[in-house]
């Protein structure tokens, strides 16, 4: 303890006489700050208010006992340190905290970039008065100070990297910001979107249907997974998607799922499974699961594709533009030779940027996305037009052929209204070219023109918000995004009223057909491609349940007595690429098939959907519910989709608590 004071007794005797002069000025400099911090010069405010039994010596008393006499000799030691080199340091800096620098207007022309030596002068301008023998070690240092203040932090060059302009706003000024800019690019991140500038494609909930009035159940199949996507990217800026973003057969469609695969002769084999409602003890959910045959890679036929690229100004983002040129060339690499490429842009005309170009000649087609740019507006029929014109002309003998739209769905120009662009492509069907489209980007997505065009294209929609799903659509699951196995693909159950009272189709409304329609081969449907997957969930009721929601018909005919072995029939229709024809696959559902990790996750993702569309039907089964059986089923999950799902259930019930 005396070796300590002895220290400090010696380093305070060898210290310069304080310069009156400069400790005034250094203490001026310091209130004058210290007021700018607080955004008001205002006077202290009175304390007259103060409690009555508030003691003002009661802090001091408390901190002298928490302190022993080697911790506060040595705090003393280290305040005496920093108060040397502040008295030492003050005097020789303009340290005034100037406001933040004005935004530059961005219609503006780019101002030449401030140099970075002007705050360095402003130090250097200010010389130190001499003292005595141990002033100069002290001066020598005080070089190296300015060049540290001059110079950036390394620490905030690391943290604000994903910033550039607002680290170099920052090394230029040398002023210190309100708030750091890492927190400004989070806050964008983060910002809501703007309301009524997105569209989405969606109908009315399905309701219960009382087996006696309405016994058969029609639909087309979906193999989009767009919704999830859109919902994903919701949650990720900390919104809560709205219900109608919400399709819930487009979510749980998201997910690969192990179902049996089809004998070589066939082109899919159905896989039925039931199992108790996890939201509602009284009825069962029958989950019908489709898979598609996979051909082997050898056997794929040539491709001629199409990019239709959305360049108009709504795509000026990198999370559009930007993303899309990374995905494409994603897709380029799993394309083989005899593959064929053209790019069409569209903005406020249209034109063809590349030529139909073997895949091989991947300099060529990388050169062509590179050069791609944003501007104009969007003359999304024109673009159309002539996709479907180069298409065309790119037919072989063999060969698929199919355009890929990639946009916002931003349509202003031409044909804009969906009903126009779905006859028009409707049209185009019967020419057997396919059209699918990617979604880009948030803000004005018009999800309900990427639905219509889609679903009238014989093709799917999906929606590329991060790279990592630029590869499971492009990529992981090429054969089935770009070569189909089958068309008009139809779902029909047949329910037996003898063992279901009530049923209702959990999602699927945008794709819900009349009766007549399953066996009406001129009736379109949807596409399944190679190896493609499709689930579909069923609540049914049996008669005499606590849990049937519709009284029975004073006037009404009694249900016929049928045979209670079986629940009902699953009928399944499609054609083969470029039939006219259709065939049929039956299957008798008993309710005796089991139930599985994969029927169970799926009833988990249903419910999940469910609940994010303020459903009335889950009695008070939530969040917890959900993520629990989600968990216990998620399996071996490989590419590690369902506990990403499992971890936006809970950002999605911390958002809505």
């Amino acid at each position: 303890m005396t070796d300590e004071l002895d220290d400090l007794k010696a380093v305070l005797r060898a210290l310069p006489a304080a310069d009156p002069a400069a400790k005034a000025r250094a203490m001026a400099l310091a209130m004058e700050n210290f007021d700018r911090l607080q955004g008001s010069t205002d006077p202290a405010r009175s304390s007259d208010d103060r409690h009555p039994k508030a003691a003002p010596l009661n802090g001091v008393r408390r901190m002298l006992t928490y302190l022993t006499s080697r911790p506060a000799l040595a705090a003393t030691t280290s305040v005496a340190a920093l108060v040397i080199g502040v008295a030492v340091l003050l005097p020789v800096a303009d340290l005034r905290i100037a406001p933040p620098a004005p935004q530059p207007d961005p219609t503006a022309t780019a101002a030449p970039k401030a140099s970075p030596a002007a705050p360095v002068e402003s130090l250097a301008h200010k010389e130190a008065p001499p003292t005595d023998a141990a002033a100069p070690s002290l001066a020598e240092a005080a070089p190296e100070a300015q060049a540290l203040a001059a110079a950036p932090a390394p620490e905030a060059e690391i943290a604000l990297s994903n910033d550039a302009g607002a680290s170099e706003a920052a090394a230029d000024t040398g002023y210190l910001a309100d708030e750091p800019a890492a927190s400004v690019v989070a806050q964008e991140r983060a910002a809501p979107l703007p309301e009524g500038t997105e569209a989405y494609a969606n109908a009315p909930t399905n309701p219960v249907r009382i087996t006696t009035e309405h016994p058969v159940s029609t639909f087309s199949i979906d193999v989009d997974t767009a919704s999830y996507a859109v919902i994903r990217s919701s949650l990720g800026i900390g919104q809560l998607p709205a219900p109608e973003q919400v399709r819930v057969e487009e979510m749980v469609n998201y997910f690969p799922y192990a179902y049996p695969a089809p004998a070589p002769s066939e082109g899919f084999r159905p896989t039925v499974s039931v199992m108790p409602t996890p939201w509602n003890p009284g009825t069962r959910l029958v989950t019908i699961g489709l898979q598609g045959a996979l051909p082997a890679i050898a056997d794929r036929p040539a491709l001629n594709l199409v990019f239709l690229v959305d360049t108009s100004g709504s795509m000026e983002d990198p999370m559009k533009l930007g993303l899309l040129k990374q995905s494409l060339t994603m897709l380029l690499a799993e394309l083989r030779p005899e593959d064929r490429i053209a790019i069409v842009t569209y903005a406020g005309s249209a034109g063809e940027v590349l030529p139909p170009t073997p895949a091989s000649n991947r300099e060529a087609i990388l050169a062509a996305l590179d050069a791609l740019a944003a501007g104009g507006s969007t003359a999304g029929a024109e673009g159309l037009e002539l996709a479907y014109h180069v298409a065309e002309g790119m037919a072989r003998d063999g060969a698929v052929s199919r355009i890929l739209l990639a946009t916002d769905g931003d349509f202003n120009v031409g044909v804009s209204d969906p009903e126009g662009l779905e006859a028009y492509v409707a049209r185009k069907r019967d020419t057997g070219i396919y059209l699918s489209v990617l979604g880009f980007g948030r803000g004005n997505l018009d999800d309900a023109v990427m639905q219509s065009l889609a679903q009238n294209g014989n093709g799917t929609a999906a929606y590329i918000d991060t790279l990592g799903e630029a590869r499971k659509v492009l990529v992981d699951q090429l054969t089935g995004a770009l070569f189909p196995i089958a068309n008009d693909v139809k779902i029909q159950v047949e329910w037996n009223p003898a063992a279901v009272a009530e049923y209702r189709l959990i999602g699927y409304e945008t794709r819900a057909l009349r009766r007549e329609d399953f066996n009406n081969d001129a009736v379109d449907a949807g596409e399944i491609g190679a190896g493609t997957q499709v689930t579909a969930i069923y609540e049914v009721t049996a008669p005499g349940s606590d849990a049937l929601l519709n009284d029975p018909l004073r006037y009404g005919t009694p249900a016929e007595t049928g045979t209670a072995s079986e629940l009902g029939l699953l009928k399944l229709r499609w054609k083969a690429p470029g039939a006219d024809a259709s065939t049929l696959i039956e299957t008798p559902i008993t309710g005796t098939e089991p139930v599985t990790d994969d029927t169970r996750f799926a009833a988990a993702i249903a419910g999940f959907g469910q609940i994010l569309q303020n459903s009335v039907y889950l009695n008070g089964w939530g969040w917890d519910e959900a993520i629990t059986l989600a968990l216990s089923a998620r399996g071996g999950d490989e590419f590690g989709y369902r506990i990403e799902a499992i971890n936006l259930m809970r950002l999605a019930q911390s958002l809505d608590n």
